[in-house]
């Protein structure tokens, strides 16, 4: 990976030329995306942001961090104790310049003998596992990092909007994936490509069989505008 998408993240933290993003998906056209939206403040997040952030406690972990805005306000505004984690280098650098104080690159299915109140797994987090044959793999290791009364915050949507109807109301839905929520994603910045990747939107439902299957309780928080959603994972 050329870490394009973190390239972005610290060229805008550090005013060095930022441009949009240009994202496109196995099925959707391309758009362009303002890396700004990803230095949001609270006031400018979606209601299931703000309320995960609201819900957040004790040490936490947020995964997936990208520019750090959640774990930026969790640390400044409500003095939790957060540990930042993302792939990206480029991205965690970003975060140390905002002032994110435990900011690290790493992978959340190689953390191990730690444990947290709450993770977070915002902007579609959950679907980091790329598809869902892998969900249960991914399910028990975040399991694994929480505390006995611990949580996982996690918002996604049902992207079955997405595909086209048939006159009995039915779905279009190709038969390419194992489920309608995989995509593959491809990220252009500057005139580079990125090397294709699996994502996962994920709906309710799954998740809640999902979790259900790995001992985990799943709990439908709220509903987004958007067929978002977000849901809270506590231990069985």
């Amino acid at each position: 990976m050329k870490d394009l998408f973190g390239k972005a993240i610290l060229d805008y933290q550090t005013n060095n030329n930022p441009q949009d993003l240009v994202t496109e998906t196995s099925i959707s056209e391309e758009d362009e995306m303002s890396v700004a939206y990803l230095f949001r403040d609270y006031n400018q997040m979606p209601k299931p942001e703000k309320k995960a952030l609201q819900l957040a406690k004790g040490r936490v972990l947020d995964v997936g961090c990208g520019a750090g805005s959640h774990s930026l306000y969790l640390q400044n505004e409500k003095q939790l104790d957060v540990t930042a984690i993302d792939i990206s280098v480029n991205a965690i650098e970003a975060c140390k310049l905002r002032g994110i104080k435990n900011a690290r690159v790493k992978n959340v299915m190689d953390l191990e003998n730690e444990k947290f109140d709450t993770i977070l797994l915002l902007m579609n987090g959950a679907g980091m596992c790329g598809r869902l044959n892998k969900i249960s793999d991914f399910l028990l290791q975040i399991k694994s990092l929480l505390n006995e009364d611990g949580q996982v915050l996690l918002d996604s949507s049902d992207i079955i909007y997405m595909f086209d109807e048939d006159e009995d109301g039915g779905k279009w839905i190709p038969t390419d994936n194992d489920y309608y929520g995989e995509v593959v994603f491809n990220i252009s910045y500057k005139g580079e490509k990125e090397t294709p990747f699996n994502w996962m939107y994920i709906d309710y439902n799954t998740l809640q069989n999902a979790t259900h299957g790995n001992g985990l309780q799943c709990e439908l928080v709220m509903e987004g505008e958007h067929y978002d959603y977000l849901a809270r994972l506590t231990v069985k």
